[in-house]
């Protein structure tokens, strides 16, 4: 994979790319975009939560208000 930055002066400009001997006959992606308009923290990767994983958030008593609550709507 090739990076590069370019800062265009004006709308229309021309860019000569030059690329290695193996990209030569195949299908390459090209992509534009502005730095600002990347979110930085969808880049990385957050494994998936298991339930376990949430055991003992909630004490006794929040849980049962919680099964409660869900209980009403369910009825509504």
């Amino acid at each position: 994979m090739i990076e590069t930055i370019v800062t265009p002066l004006k709308e229309n400009f021309d860019m000569a790319v030059s690329l290695p001997a193996k990209y030569i006959g195949k299908e390459v992606h090209v992509l534009f975009f502005i730095e600002e308009e990347v979110d930085k923290t969808s880049a990385t990767i957050t494994p998936k939560k298991l339930p376990s994983d949430f055991f003992g958030i909630l004490n006794k008593e929040e849980g049962q208000k919680f099964d409660q609550h869900i209980q009403q709507m369910r009825y509504e």
